[in-house]
């Protein structure tokens, strides 16, 4: 048996925050079951891009997919009946929708009171943004990703991954398991529930930290890192590498590898304050030495002297390393309705436990065989398709 197959989670999100957290639950067996509005009422909505492409079949994969109209009340009465034998139920609306629809916290409670809701805000449940559309990039730029982010002195600059939507549904995922460790003891739920804001600062961390504790505000520091010198980007004979080497200890390994023993021994270079003090003349120096040979020959050196460094990837590269290829990150699935899909498997690695390889459902694809189990009849499942409630 998977790790959380003893686990129903009703699925209501879209679009990335709330599927990515949904996903972390499906990817360990957990019995997802993703309610997707009937096609009439959904149809144009672009939430989410296109069913069959990579972004989409990513996100949604090992669940099982029903249609639910939750605007027509015997839909709804569905819903909460579902919600009687579920364990999670997960959303990204808008705070103000779920209380519209009468599935707040404190309704779904009523009918279970072991349920845990996992919610996902823009900007968190209340104060003065509390209702307004959440987007990644709005969040990059108020949670100060952007500011520290590009070359110094070339303005704000988006990252290239939608991150506060990822982590916002990580930190949904680790909540919502919490809160289920929780139950186990007091046999209530909880109310898990974060926000691309508040996520996007969290991961600032040590960048909001230099602020939070000593007033700091971070700038953009582009390819090098904001406070470890040397480590950063650097030319070699044939292009690009990346080298990290805080520490006195990297640092002496640094300059026994690249033969500038006679060099360091300027006194801006004697420890790492001065270093940093003097961070141009420091990567200046490793500069000219590491162009003249090849990025493959240095990172090799380097390794093997024990100095963190590695080639800069382009995507097709990243799946073409060695270690990469020996780590199995390329994750073949078989769809019914695109034949074999390679995907990317999750990161973390349970000894002895074999992930789930559902592809994506189409949309409603399962309704019959789900609410069957939730006791919904072949002549009553009929009854509420003809009404539009599923």
């Amino acid at each position: 048996m998977l790790p959380l197959a003893r686990f129903t989670v009703l699925d209501l999100t879209r679009v990335r925050s709330g599927p990515t957290c949904v996903r972390q639950l499906a990817d360990w067996g957990a019995n997802v079951i993703k309610i997707e509005a009937p096609e009439e009422i959904d149809a144009g909505s672009g939430m989410g891009g296109d069913r069959h492409g990579p972004d989409f079949q990513h996100v949604h994969r090992n669940k099982r997919g029903i249609t639910l109209n939750l605007k027509h009340p015997d839909g709804l009465a569905l819903f909460r009946r579902m919600v009687a034998k579920a364990d999670v139920v997960v959303e990204n609306y808008r705070p103000d929708v779920k209380d519209r629809l009468g599935i707040g916290y404190d309704a779904l409670a009523a009918i279970n009171p072991r349920i845990v809701l996992g919610s996902i805000s823009g900007f968190g449940q209340t104060g003065p943004y509390a209702r307004r559309p959440g987007f990644d990039q709005i969040a990059q730029g108020m949670g100060g990703l952007m500011s520290v982010t590009g070359l110094p002195g070339q303005g704000p600059v988006r990252v290239g991954i939608p991150v506060a939507d990822l982590t916002a549904g990580l930190y949904t995922a680790i909540g919502i398991l919490v809160a289920l460790l929780e139950r186990e003891q007091t046999g209530k739920g909880r109310w898990v529930h974060t926000s691309l804001l508040e996520a996007m600062v969290a991961m600032m961390d040590f960048q909001a930290t230099r602020w939070t504790m000593k007033g700091e505000v971070p700038q953009q520091a582009g390819n090098d890192h904001p406070t470890t010198v040397p480590t950063g980007l650097f030319r070699t004979r044939d292009g690009l590498m990346n080298l990290a080497g805080g520490g006195q200890e990297m640092w002496r390994r640094i300059v026994e590898t690249l033969g500038i023993e006679e060099q360091a021994q300027d006194p801006a270079f004697a420890t790492d304050k001065t270093r940093a003090q003097n961070r141009a003349r420091t990567n200046a120096l490793l500069q000219s030495v590491l162009e003249t040979d090849t990025s493959a020959s240095w990172i090799e050196k380097l390794n093997r002297a024990g100095v963190p460094a590695g080639p800069v990837y382009a995507m097709d590269q990243v799946f073409a390393d060695p270690q990469v290829k020996h780590l199995g990150l390329e994750w073949a699935v078989e769809s019914p309705a695109l034949g074999a899909v390679t995907l990317v498997r999750a990161p973390m690695n349970l000894d002895g436990v074999a992930p789930p390889r559902r592809p994506t459902p189409e949309r409603g694809e399962h309704t019959a065989e789900v609410l069957s189990e939730f006791g919904v009849t072949a002549e009553e499942l009929a009854a509420l398709q003809a009404k539009g409630a599923v």
